[in-house]
């Protein structure tokens, strides 16, 4: 009559939990050393900006404590100039990203691969942000000094020993005997007798 078949497959490898957890665990591990490989790779791209560096991070002022000039490790390594600037390396992992917190957001102002051309416009960077410093302290010090005139200048005023109310309440005599006299010459010159 009919043959039945058999429908019985053969199981020829058994599967066990424990090997699936070491591949999964396998699988973390090598993800993780490439996470490592990368953050060390963007490491080191960025000890090499800061080498380029080194020569102008020394030509900075003592007292000029605005840069920090920093690599901070993280889960993206950057090189801190300031402390709303900073260098990251792009997704390529080659490329260099110079970028500036705003008020109004992140603002990329030079993405290149070209560490002399990254090394110079943070070089430019550095060198505004120093004169931007100094016309500043000018500036208080300007204001600082035309306060101390205006004081000086008060002080001989006060120094003359005339009150400013007497000048005033002298001024207002004047200014009522002129308006008298006008008055009395105009009375007399539109009535003639």
């Amino acid at each position: 009559m009919s043959e039945m078949q058999d429908n019985v497959v053969p199981h020829t490898r058994m599967r066990s939990l424990r090997d699936a957890i070491r591949k999964v665990q396998l699988g973390e591990v090598e993800r993780s050393d490439v996470v490592v490989e990368l953050q060390d790779t963007e490491r080191a791209r960025l000890d090499m900006l800061a080498d380029e560096l080194k020569d102008v991070f020394k030509e900075i002022p003592e007292d000029d404590d605005q840069f920090s000039l920093q690599i901070l490790p993280g889960s993206t390594p950057r090189l801190w100039i300031d402390a709303t600037s900073h260098v990251a390396v792009g997704g390529d992992r080659r490329t260099y990203r110079f970028l500036k917190d705003t008020r109004l957001g992140r603002v990329v102002i030079l993405e290149t691969a070209n560490i002399d051309d990254m090394a110079d416009c943070l070089t430019e960077y550095i060198a505004e942000r120093v004169l931007e410093r100094e016309k500043a302290l000018e500036g208080d010090w300007l204001n600082n000094r035309l306060r101390q005139v205006a004081l000086d200048s008060k002080a001989v005023r006060a120094e003359d020993g005339r009150a400013p109310w007497l000048t005033v309440a002298g001024s207002f005599v004047i200014g009522l005997a002129a308006g008298a006299a006008g008055l009395v010459a105009f009375a007399w010159f539109a009535n003639p007798l």
